[in-house]
């Protein structure tokens, strides 16, 4: 798929407007950098940040039957409902901040009830164990990711402005630190964490686990990136892979949240060349492989609060910053409009010539 170019234009006129602000140069940091950043994914310095939409995405893995989680893997099933209530995490912040929330079923291991805010997406119930061979085929991971690409296709025609992406799905840690080892050839250890809080004994498992499946699937994984998602990743890391890649081709913002998506915004990065374009990292997470995969990415996250929950949740908390750096750009008044002496133009204009 095409992935069009950052609009350096765009970008340009951000810079030259920060430049004339009534402020010191650079005095508001990263909101600064994000304003440019998010004029040259959108061509336009005043992007609309009304339509916010966070996509979550579900499925299971069958790497749970290692003990690899905290939790068994009916909870799966269990979150995928209390979205649908209105209960979880990313609900609260979606209303807090204004956004919609898309509940997908890409791959949960249960025969979900019909609802009007869940679509019902699903390639296959689960993955298979990691540790014994591929998670799926790569026919089975190219559908995930045209789901996903249909996904905000259809939130385009409603008005869709700003992409967030969200997950769901027990064991998708020890997959998602799979992947990035996969992608990065990254040792284990450097990756693998507690997820939803294992003990030692569960760090272990999943330490074993990983190893395990990066050495079942060395010749998937050699394929190339679609391979190695097939092989090692899950079925809403995929979706995840092609909610990215369609935002990025229709000029949107992604914002990244934690480790989950961060291994799918890899792999979307590998497979489509330009994606990292149109990407803000929201959070560094807790869970240990976060920062590697960013640090692959060329991504800086916005803040550091700890998080380890996805959902969506790290990067609907980002929203405030997008809206501040947007309207700290468009709104503050330039020295010539302020009538405000700019120190450094002043010098220059008092400056003697020869």
């Amino acid at each position: 798929m095409i992935i069009p170019a950052i609009d350096e234009e765009a970008r340009q006129r951000a810079r030259e407007r920060q430049d004339r602000l009534t402020k010191p140069a650079g005095s508001l940091g990263r909101l600064e950098l994000l304003s440019i950043d998010l004029a040259g994914m959108t061509g336009r310095i005043d992007p609309p940040l009304e339509h916010r939409v966070v996509f979550t995405l579900a499925a299971d893995h069958g790497v749970a039957a290692e003990g690899v989680s905290a939790y068994p893997r009916e909870v799966t099933a269990q979150m995928v409902l209390n979205f649908l209530a209105g209960g979880a995490a990313v609900n609260v912040l979606a209303r807090l901040f204004g956004a919609r929330v898309v509940v997908a079923d890409l791959g949960v291991d249960a025969d979900l009830p019909q609802h009007p805010q869940l679509r019902a997406l699903k390639v296959r119930r689960g993955t298979d164990s990691i540790t014994r061979g591929a998670a799926m085929s790569v026919e089975d991971a190219q559908h995930a990711i045209d789901h996903g690409r249909a996904l905000v296709l259809d939130e385009v025609e409603r008005g869709l402005d700003v992409v967030l992406t969200g997950d769901m799905g027990i064991g998708n840690t020890t997959a998602s630190a799979a992947m990035i080892c996969a992608l990065t050839g990254l040792e284990p250890r450097a990756v693998v964490g507690r997820g939803t809080g294992v003990d030692d004994a569960g760090l272990s498992r999943k330490l074993n686990a990983v190893r395990a499946a990066l050495e079942v699937n060395a010749e998937r994984i050699a394929r190339g990136p679609l391979d190695a998602l097939a092989a090692v990743g899950g079925l809403e890391i995929a979706g995840l892979v092609g909610v990215i890649m369609e935002a990025a081709s229709q000029r949107k913002p992604v914002v990244i949240d934690g480790f989950i998506s961060g291994a799918a915004a890899l792999a979307a990065a590998r497979i489509a060349p330009g994606t990292t374009g149109y990407m803000v990292a929201s959070h560094r997470s807790q869970e240990l492989g976060h920062a590697a995969a960013l640090q692959e990415l060329g991504l800086r996250p916005l803040f550091d609060l700890d998080l380890r929950l996805g959902e969506g949740t790290g990067a609907l908390l980002a929203l405030p910053l997008l809206d501040a750096a947007v309207r700290t750009l468009n709104e503050m008044a330039t020295f010539d409009e302020a009538r405000v002496s700019d120190r450094e133009r002043d010098a220059a204009h008092n400056r003697p010539h020869n």
